[in-house]
């Protein structure tokens, strides 16, 4: 047996509990153990000790004393040379990538919510023994834990060589549809849990491996040895399936992943819904952090402190470059075309032209504040902050498109500079100024101006230019109603439910607020137009005719307001066209 051994049983799947047996060989005279607050790649304290319980000590005959000293720690003290075991209940009924689920349909979980950090011992090798599910025959397991001794349904031992690498491998339990394939020589696996009977699986795992061999190729070269140089010696895909849901989280050598059911290809079909885009984007943009974060990090993730937030101003550039590739890879994989491609990134500029934060926080501003921000949105967050995904990932446009501009040389883009930051940094962290030199080393020149304008000040970025100096067309396109009047608005239950009110909108100006909900209307500024029952934001415009005055009948905390209103010219938004003439360069180079 290990140093460090755990053994994980679902104990109970109707009232959703794993039970948990930790083996100490060794344990301190005074044994520390915590459970992490947080995970890596989800930037909140989550608190997962909330969901233990019952945490007992014994050694041999001895029963020693558990004593909880903070609110995710406990103290045993232990006599010395004997094993230390600890036993105790995870409850698991978050059906999300971060944490953990049990239920007679499935289980799932993250070693960040089950597995106990034995401190001054992380380093050492650790064992997780995963036992069969009683009364579920027909379970397998799968987990990207290296297996020493597993029967054909995937239970039994798993090594890891540390404790980081054994909660940065999540286990999915359950009678998933599995699949597998091969990309430049890296075995890969594909299981999903929750599909209908109509899912295309091997459509999935074509189009998949067309991801995952595009991303080997882009950081290690086209050579047959580029699987070689890969970090990884194989890769599983865990997607849960469900009604409506959305999301991944990455890991050194997997990913969790969540969507909805009809997002999934559905056999017979060739056509590629908007949906299933989506997917493909998330499935390329998790597997492009298997480098980008997992193994190029910034040094507060050199060694993760699993008690308290890890700060970073860099998440635009680890997440933001991830976002910006993860479509562009798409593109050079063949998976959408030059039009796909060009409504997707005019979505993501709208989204940020449509934020009034970015100009209130800076990118960087938003990566250090991810933990009290992003994760913590409310009613104001468009209005104080701006996406380090969407507005990185628009830095990483802008510098492409600067050094395609610039340079006019074949290979000098931003994909040289990310091959050159592997290069220089996989085996340590990276910093900010490791950008700044690899973008002088492949220009001879510094980029210190532009990277202060785009990410540590609330400039606009020079998108127009930059995509005009590249043949790029941008027309402008009436927006809808919502965003010409600067809501963030839902239709339910036969009324509109104002969800937030954009800073200096026509909607601010007049009074509506956040929790509103918008009843009717009448139309004219005295309601000569007569007065009408809302239902749909979008009904609005055709009930206003030529007028642009209205009076907006709200509730609000019960309470009726008549709020007089004066809708402002047509808003618009980009809409971007590749020219045939083009397509054949950019972006697919």
């Amino acid at each position: 047996m290990s140093h460090i051994h755990y053994t994980v049983e679902a104990a109970d799947l109707h009232a959703h509990l794993f039970k948990v047996t930790l083996t100490i060989a060794e344990p301190a005279a005074l044994q520390t153990v915590s459970l992490p607050v947080w995970i890596p790649g989800s930037y909140l304290v989550r608190e997962f000790a909330k969901h233990l319980q019952n945490l007992s000590a014994g050694q041999g005959r001895l029963t020693p004393s558990v004593v909880q000293v903070d609110k995710s720690t406990w103290q045993i003290a232990c006599r010395p040379g004997q094993p230390l075991v600890l036993s105790y209940e995870v409850y698991a009924f978050d059906n999300s990538v971060r944490t953990a689920w049990l239920d007679s349909q499935r289980g799932f979980f993250n070693g960040t919510s089950l597995c106990l950090r034995v401190h001054g011992q992380e380093n050492l090798p650790h064992q997780l023994q995963l036992l069969p599910v009683k009364g579920q025959a027909d379970w397998q397991a799968a987990t990207g834990l290296a297996p020493i001794k597993t029967d054909k349904k995937g239970f039994g031992l798993y090594q890891a060589a540390d404790y980081d690498e054994l909660v940065d491998c999540p286990v999915e339990l359950g009678t998933f549809w599995s699949g597998s394939f091969s990309a430049c020589g890296i075995p890969h696996r594909f299981v999903v849990a929750g599909a209908l009977p109509s899912f295309d699986g091997e459509r999935l795992l074509a189009d998949t491996q067309k991801i995952c061999e595009a991303e080997i190729r882009f950081w290690h070269g086209k050579g047959a040895q580029a699987g070689k140089k890969a970090p990884h010696k194989n890769y599983l895909f865990m997607l849960n399936a469900v009604h409506d849901g959305y999301g991944g989280l990455e890991h050194r050598n997997s990913t969790a992943l969540i969507c909805g059911r009809r997002d999934l290809p559905r056999q017979g079909e060739s056509k590629t819904s908007e949906g299933y885009t989506t997917l493909l984007g998330l499935i390329s943009h998790e597997y492009f952090h298997t480098w980008n974060v997992k193994q190029l990090r910034p040094d507060a993730f050199a060694r993760y402190d699993y008690s308290r937030e890890n700060y970073t101003p860099l998440l635009w550039f680890f997440e933001g470059f991830t976002s910006y590739y993860d479509d562009l890879l798409l593109r050079r994989a063949g998976l959408i075309d030059d039009a796909t491609y060009a409504k997707l990134l005019g979505k993501t500029i709208a989204q940020v032209q449509q934020t009034p934060g970015r100009q209130v926080q800076t990118v960087a501003q938003s990566s250090l504040d991810a933990w009290v921000k992003y994760y913590r949105q409310d009613e104001n967050t468009p209005n104080a902050t701006v996406s380090y995904y969407t507005k990185g990932s628009l830095v990483a446009l802008c510098l492409d498109l600067t050094l395609r501009s610039e340079l006019k040389t074949e290979g000098h883009t931003l994909d040289a500079v990310m091959r050159g930051l592997w290069k220089r940094c996989k085996a340590g962290p990276m910093r900010e100024q490791d950008l700044l030199d690899e973008l002088q080393a492949l220009t001879g020149r510094s980029w210190a101006g532009e990277i202060q304008a785009w990410v540590h000040s609330t400039a606009e970025l020079p998108l127009a230019k930059l995509l005009e100096s590249q043949g790029l067309r941008i027309h402008a396109e009436p927006g809808n109603f919502a965003q010409h009047l600067g809501v963030r608005a839902v239709d339910s239950q036969g009324a509109v439910q104002i969800k937030a009110v954009l800073r200096g909108s026509a909607a601010e100006q007049a009074g509506l607020a956040a929790g509103d909900e918008w009843l009717g209307l009448d139309v004219g500024a005295r309601g000569q137009g007569g007065s009408w029952r809302v239902s749909q934001l979008e009904d609005v415009p055709a009930l206003l005719g030529k007028t642009r005055q209205l009076t907006a009948l709200v509730s609000r905390d019960r309470q009726l307001l008549r709020l007089p209103m004066t809708v402002p010219e047509q808003s618009t938004v980009w809409r971007l066209e590749v020219p045939k003439d083009r397509q054949a360069s950019w972006p697919a180079v």
